[in-house]
Formats: structure tokens, sequence, C-alpha cells
């Protein structure tokens, strides 16, 4: 197991307001997470998964605790300073793909260096290499709609790592994708974790994929109910 953490997350509460009643979806959550393990925090539809994504990857901020992302607490940062904070260190890979439709999958995967003044000549090399590395390097000019579901999470893949972060977060990443292309998906990540020393952290419903991660984490009802650790049989 390794042992620095790159993302704490104590005691932490999101309670929504909704008209006069407040519901709250994470009910003081505790989880830390470590540089390079392939984490799986799983639990059924309702039981805060999406909440606990958004504030694993910084996407939103506590009611109540503290998150700290590689020891910095971002509930005390700006905006402006946590995106800068986000963008380096955390790659993001959804469901739907989030796709930017009139963009090319070149575009698509450049436009997040874009943020972090990366040059044009830069931009290009990386996004091409990078989707070559997940197998489409002959699709560079193909637009999302032009794209199978497996490629379009290629290139969301391909995507998350323009900025080498430490942290691939990656939310139900299989769930719109055929058996075969899901297993493919996968092994990308499985080799990220392995060879790349990333981090991954993976929201899925899906026990099935529980097989990749080293440890999984149960959620019910916004709270960690088991965590278990596993020898990770992983089949091409």
């Amino acid at each position: 197991m390794k042992n620095k953490p790159i993302i704490e997350i104590k005691g932490v509460w999101k309670t929504y307001q909704l008209g006069e009643v407040s519901v709250s979806a994470l009910r003081g959550l505790d989880l830390t997470v470590f540089k390079g393990e392939f984490l799986t925090v799983l639990g059924p539809s309702g039981s805060g998964k999406s909440t606990a994504m958004n504030i694993i990857g910084a996407l939103d901020t506590p009611t109540k605790g503290r998150v700290l992302l590689d020891g910095i607490n971002i509930s005390e940062l700006s905006e402006s300073d946590l995106a800068q904070l986000r963008g380096k260190k955390i790659g993001f890979v959804f469901q739907t793909f989030n796709l930017i439709p009139s963009l090319s999958a070149l575009e698509n995967v450049m436009l997040p260096m874009v943020f972090q003044s990366v040059g044009i000549e830069a931009r290009y090399s990386r996004a091409r290499a990078l989707l070559e590395r997940v197998g489409l390097g002959h699709r560079l000019t193909h637009r999302p709609n032009e794209l199978s579901g497996g490629e379009r999470q290629r290139v969301a893949i391909a995507r998350a790592l323009a900025n080498d972060p430490e942290v691939i977060l990656a939310d139900e990443p299989t769930g719109n994708l055929d058996s075969k292309t899901g297993r493919e998906v996968m092994l990308l990540f499985d080799e990220l974790n392995r060879k790349d020393n990333k981090t991954v952290i993976m929201v899925t419903h899906d026990q099935d994929l529980v097989k990749h991660s080293e440890r999984t984490c149960y959620l019910r009802d916004g709270i960690i109910v088991k965590v278990t650790t596993s020898k990770r049989d992983i089949k091409k």
C-alpha cells in the first residue's frame, strides 16, 4: 500500500437546501487517497457517489469539513486558484464523455492545455502523441459524432492526460460502453496506474469493476460503510 496521501477528506458534509428542506448527500465522509493507488468508490444510486466525486475532484467545496489536495486546503482557495490547481493535478473522465462537438479529437485534447498557457506547438505535439497512445492516431481530425462510443471515451482519456495530472478521476467510465469496449477502456486505466504511476480514482455502481482496484470504499447514505483491499485480477 502506498503511504503518501494525495487527497485527504476529513469529516466532510455536503448539504443542499431544497426549499425549506435540508438534504445531506455526504454525512461526515472520511477518505484518504494515496499517491499511485487505484481506488474504487462503489455505491448504488443515491449513495452520494456523484457528490463524493465532485468533492474529491475539487469541483465542489464541502458544507463542513476539510479537503486537502496535495496538502493544500482547497476550501481556502479562490475559484481561480482552485481551477488552476485542479487543472494541473486532476484529469477527469466522465460517463458521457463531455467532448465539445464542434472540435476535432485533436482539438478536444489540446483544449485543457490552453488554460495552462501551453504554447500551440507543444499543445499540438502532446495531443497527437496522447491520441496515438490510446490508439487513435488515425482519427485526429474526426469530430465526436464521427467516433464510436469507445473512441470518444479514448479521446476523453487522452484529454484527461493533457496536463500530465497526478490523479485521474473516472466517473462511471464504462457506463455508456458495451462490455468489450469497457474492458479495453479499463485496461487503459490499469496501464496508466501501473506504468505511469497515476493515481486512479473510479466512482461506479458496477461491482464487476472492483477487480481492477487495489482498494474499494463502499458508500451508502453519504458515508463509507466498508473498505476492502484486494489483489487485482486483470485479464486482457
